[in-house]
């Protein structure tokens, strides 16, 4: 009796600790002007194969000591509300099938993929192509594990309920901008997104390791990557929207605002990134964890 309840009571222990989540420390910046202006800049990911526990002392005492909460979109787990904005842009009448619109040696990835996710040939035939490489990129993270469900900006939504919060952008602006990318930059997302299909599970998890540990060297390197690699794309969808983010917190600042901003962490990387914006403009950026 002694040996079964000894060996009942260490798989209890053993099953608790693998029911845990995984320790992280993502990275986290102070923001410091010359009138006690205070700001804090923490990276998220969007999507994750499982929970994580994201919170520290030093995390705790920045969401106790801000005012209100900054996000990409504010109401991010209003997913009637996405999904309205994303109906309202999706489709185009007119177009070409979308295995048209994909080079010649992808098409029979784009069939494969379709048949396995249960989806008909000439579904998205309709979906102009930044929407349709947003689906199958929805399509392929789902598959692999990868759940929004999971993602620390709604992680953070939840633990900053009850402060106000502002958005950077918004749904409807943010799929605007995928929106008004000439149709050559939006096949390129498009064929970015089925190159990935067999590799997806490998590139997230490496993704997950570098915002996990807070490397903002292998986040960078990964925003100069794939179709962030493409200068155009680039500008558009990073360097761009972090100078108009910055140019916003940096009002925010001077108004006496003290956000708690929660974007995602390829957002915080490099020279482009919104602790280098900020610092440019006389800010007192110091990381903190």
């Amino acid at each position: 009796m002694f040996s079964k309840g000894l060996f009942a009571l260490l798989m209890a222990l053993v099953l608790g600790a693998c029911a845990r989540p995984a320790e992280v420390t993502p990275a986290l910046w102070q923001v410091e002007g010359p009138q006690g202006q205070k700001a804090w800049l923490f990276g998220t990911i969007h999507a994750l194969p499982a929970p994580v526990d994201w919170r520290s002392p030093k995390i705790d005492a920045a969401l106790t000591a801000s005012d209100r909460l900054v996000m990409e979109i504010a109401a991010i787990e209003d997913r009637a509300a996405i999904a309205k904005a994303f109906a309202q842009l999706d489709a185009t009448p007119g177009l070409p099938p979308l295995a048209e619109r994909v080079p010649a040696d992808q098409r029979p990835g784009l069939a494969a993929l379709l048949k396995r996710e249960g989806v008909e040939a000439d579904k998205l035939d309709r979906s102009e192509s930044w929407a349709a490489a947003l689906i199958l990129a929805q399509m392929i993270q789902t598959r692999h594990g990868s759940d929004s469900d999971n993602g620390i900006d709604r992680a953070v939504a939840r633990a900053m309920r009850g402060k106000p919060v502002e958005e950077l952008e918004g749904a409807a602006r943010q799929l605007a901008l995928f929106d008004a990318l000439p149709e050559e930059d939006q096949r390129q997302l498009l064929g970015f997104a089925l190159a990935g299909a067999d590799t997806a599970q490998t590139e997230t998890a490496r993704l997950a390791r570098a915002w996990g540990s807070g490397d903002m060297a292998a986040l960078e390197a990964e925003s100069r990557t794939g179709m962030l690699a493409d200068p155009e794309l680039y500008e558009a969808l990073l360097a761009g929207r972090n100078r108009a983010w910055s140019e916003r917190l940096d009002s925010m600042l001077r108004g006496g605002a003290r956000p708690f901003v929660a974007v995602g962490a390829m957002h915080l990387a490099g020279p482009q990134g919104l602790p280098a914006l900020l610092d440019a403009r006389g800010w007192k950026v110091t990381r903190i964890q």
